[in-house]
């Protein structure tokens, strides 16, 4: 039986990173498409926070200890239970968080740098490699440095980081509920 569950969630996790992936892009092009230099750096800069902030949350959840979350459930705090969840489900929710937006993210912001470096080729009056070059090297580092300090940040953090994640699941489940 166990074995069924985990193709049954391998299955899950592929159809949603193909999703993830194709609107991601989707929305990229379509921005792309119409948007100016600035805003198609504001949309390469939102990818890369995504996939550092989920990062982040795939981190936290794997480090976080069960233990504050009885206690706040106890109290009746909001977002504890969805914290709990998230916790005592670590390794799905480190997978759908890194794995699938973390790399979706990384590999569409790869795209977008490549799409954004290519306009801005066309827009100067030369034909510098350089340019290329250093979009994409800048967006290397922004989002492996990013990852590198949110890893600290996850590790430090991962109860309040949680607990947060677990306020706004909350918060969302409370306000679809009364729409």
């Amino acid at each position: 039986m166990k074995r069924k569950s985990t193709i049954s969630w391998i299955i899950k996790i592929v159809l949603i990173s193909v999703s993830a992936s194709m609107i991601f892009m989707l929305i990229s092009t379509e921005i792309l498409g119409r948007a100016g230099l600035t805003m198609a750096f504001v949309l390469l800069a939102v990818f890369i926070l995504i996939g550092i902030t989920f990062d982040i949350i795939a981190i936290a959840v794997t480090v976080a200890s069960e233990t504050p979350f009885h206690s706040m459930a106890a109290r009746r705090e909001r977002g504890a239970t969805e914290s709990l969840k998230l916790v005592r489900n670590a390794s799905k929710v480190n997978s759908l968080c890194s794995d699938v937006v973390g790399d979706v993210t990384g590999i569409v912001s790869g795209t977008t740098a490549g799409l954004v470096a290519a306009r801005l080729m066309l827009s100067l009056p030369t034909d510098f490699l350089i340019f290329e070059l250093l979009v994409i090297g800048i967006v290397t580092g922004l989002t492996i440095g990013g990852k590198a300090i949110g890893k600290v940040i996850a590790i430090n953090k991962s109860t309040e980081i949680v607990h947060n994640v677990g306020k706004l699941i909350s918060y969302l489940k409370f306000s679809f509920k009364k729409a």
